[in-house]
């Protein structure tokens, strides 16, 4: 700046650049006023918007957005019902404040800005110096303002989010007091969340639907949502007598009007077939007065969660109900969220099912992958990404499916607490063909059935492997493998067709070779931990001191030992065939890692709020 200063100004290049730079500024400014003007007019279409999320639990921020795979671009529309002096909305790892990529609108009481901005490990607020959130305009209506921006999926500016397939954690925030800076933010001291959405949908196009379609509603009976934060409800519904075989072509989510930010998920399963009757029951699921039986109502027909849409099955197949060697009862479980403890609100919601008696050409199938419900495969406390992997070999879908393959459709993913990512790979001959479906940010609270981007064809030779990864920095024992909430699980269900009699094609380690694996610890321990076989493989792990070498010996174990297959039919009999003892499958080719894609940048952004004309904010 002082050389600046000193050199002779007719002679001064950088003045030039500064002339065109402060031209270049003044001209976007004006076009984004202009812009903002003419918004204020012109109502976006519902249409331009498609995804729709409450982010608060009373409702009062909703976003809404579409996705332009052309572009790779997200657009968003927030709509604020009560603004204040302003809000902060945006993305981090798991739903943090600290290290979040955020869009930020301020208001000192008399001018507003907006600005995109990130917070560093201790919540400081700064401004980028790369302005990727773009305003599109801002617009204010009888319920409230109106905020439009875009976001690339990738920036590649280092202080950035990249919006990526699978679950994205958005924050939000809102400013109840006027602030002077960005700076002047404090994180800590705002009243803010998170919200779990699937930004990147897929841009799959609506089969045609039959024209004898009909429609079934499986809802709960107005029932009072319970004034606590979590509640599970359990609904036993009844097919009528005699129902004949149908299929299911879609469903979608009946929420009840005024409970968007109530109810969480919802799923509808089907009964066993092999008992005549159920006991009717409306309650919790957690409730001492649920009848066991109801733990036998575990097929999923529908599966819906927050955000997500209607789910079409493929032109071609569809989800068999009803008739024959089919149960007549359904059990429907709603999670609803009640975090400011509503009491007295009234709830009919639950899940629509439209079905055809005209069958497709393929009955849908569901297919378990990943790992078995074992304690064998356990995760050590402490760990801040273990990896477990199921496997589905060569030898299981040479014996199990069809020559002409079976294709993949969708897919749900599943653990319990501990788990943050999961990927299931197809591999063909030793090498890695494709990626089935993979959530690097996954959340065992935001589970949903996705419709792929496009269809996975799996051939008799295939292997399917599933890798889980998990998180016990806040345990202090051993996490094994098994039903309970705090025990693991690694699970993808894929949607497919046609229909198998291969039900679960899952994996774990052998236990002869993790016996010898206690037996190794018990040499290397200095006191004597009791190895022996009347105590329980989970006892086994509790007891284990869990050293360097404890942790890194098991990660070893599981990644070279013999496994168990469980290459199963739906009658959870095995296929014939030697299944213990199984080389684990040999990876030669890997797929390589996805480069982000840069957008060009259309020159400078300059790292400097837009100002925002938005009148005089409320003071309360």
């Amino acid at each position: 700046r002082m050389q600046n200063s000193r050199s002779k100004p007719c002679s001064c290049p950088s003045l030039k650049l500064r002339e065109v730079a402060s031209m270049y500024f003044t001209m976007v400014a004006a076009f984004l006023v202009i812009l903002v003007v003419a918004l204020q007019g012109s109502v976006p279409r519902e249409s331009d918007f498609p995804y729709k999320v409450p982010l608060d639990p009373q409702g009062l921020l909703e976003l809404s957005w579409n996705v332009s795979y052309p572009e790779q671009a997200v657009h968003f529309q927030l709509l604020i019902r009560e603004l204040q002096f302003g809000l902060l909305f945006g993305m981090s790892d798991r739903g943090e404040f600290e290290n979040a990529d955020l869009a930020v609108l301020w208001s000192d009481g008399h001018n507003s800005y907006f600005g995109d901005a990130w917070s560093d490990a201790r919540g400081q607020l700064h401004m980028d110096s790369q302005q990727d959130y773009q305003l599109l305009g801002a617009r204010r209506a009888p319920e409230g303002l109106y905020l439009l921006f875009r976001r690339a999926f990738s920036t590649c500016d280092p202080k950035d989010y990249l919006i990526e397939d699978g679950t994205v954690h958005l924050i939000y925030g809102i400013l109840e007091k006027p602030v002077h800076s960005l700076q002047a933010i404090n994180i800590s001291a705002l009243h803010g969340g998170l919200q779990r959405v699937q930004l990147l949908k897929p841009n799959v196009s609506i089969p045609e639907l039959p024209s004898d379609m009909k429609t079934m509603e499986i809802t709960a009976p107005d029932i009072v949502i319970p004034s606590q934060e979590t509640t599970y409800w359990c609904y036993m519904a009844e097919l009528p007598a005699g129902f004949p075989k149908h299929h299911i072509v879609m469903y979608e989510p009946v929420v009840t009007a005024g409970n968007e930010a109530l109810v969480h998920h919802m799923e509808v399963f089907q009964c066993a077939a092999e008992f005549d009757s159920f006991p009717h029951y409306n309650g919790p699921c957690d409730s001492k007065m649920k009848p066991d039986r109801l733990n036998y109502c575990r097929h999923v027909l529908a599966a819906w969660a927050m955000g997500a849409q209607a789910f079409y099955y493929p032109e071609e197949a569809g989800l068999a109900f009803g008739g024959p060697g089919s149960s007549r009862y359904l059990r429907l479980e709603i999670h609803y969220h009640n975090p400011l403890v509503f009491q007295g609100r009234r709830d009919s919601s639950g899940i629509r099912l439209y079905y055809t008696a005209t069958l497709r050409r393929y009955d849908a199938g569901i297919m378990e992958l990943g790992l078995v419900y074992t304690p064998v495969m356990a995760i050590p406390p402490g760990e801040d990404n273990f990896i477990l992997t199921g496997y589905c070999t060569d030898k299981c879908t040479q014996l199990a499916l069809p020559a002409a393959g079976i294709r993949i459709f969708a897919s749900q993913l599943h653990t319990h607490l501990a788990g943050r990512k999961v990927v299931t790979v197809l591999s063909r001959d030793g090498r890695e063909r494709q990626v089935v479906n993979a959530d690097g940010h996954y959340s065992p609270h935001f589970q949903e059935i996705r419709m792929l981007k496009e269809v996975v064809a799996v051939f008799p030779g295939d292997e399917l492997i599933t890798t889980c990864t998990y998180n016990t920095e806040d345990r202090s024992r051993a996490t094994v493998g098994g039903f309970g909430i705090l025990e693991e699980m690694c699970v993808n269900y894929v949607h497919y067709y046609p229909q198998t009699q291969l039900e679960l094609c899952k994996s774990a380690v052998d236990p002869g070779y993790l016996h010898r694996y206690f037996n190794l610890v018990n040499r290397f321990n200095d006191e004597e931990i009791c190895m022996c076989p009347q105590v329980s493989v989970p006892q086994q792990f509790y007891s284990i001191p869990w050293n360097t070498f404890n942790r890194d010996v098991l990660k070893s174990l599981y990644s070279f030992a013999p496994i168990s297959m469980h290459c199963n039919k739906s009658s959870a009999v095995r296929f014939p065939g030697e299944w213990e003892k199984q080389p684990l499958p040999r990876i030669t080719e890997r797929l390589p890692e996805p480069i982000p894609r840069c957008p060009p940048t259309p020159g400078p952004h300059p790292a400097a709020p837009v100002p925002l004309n938005l009148g005089q904010l409320r003071r309360d």
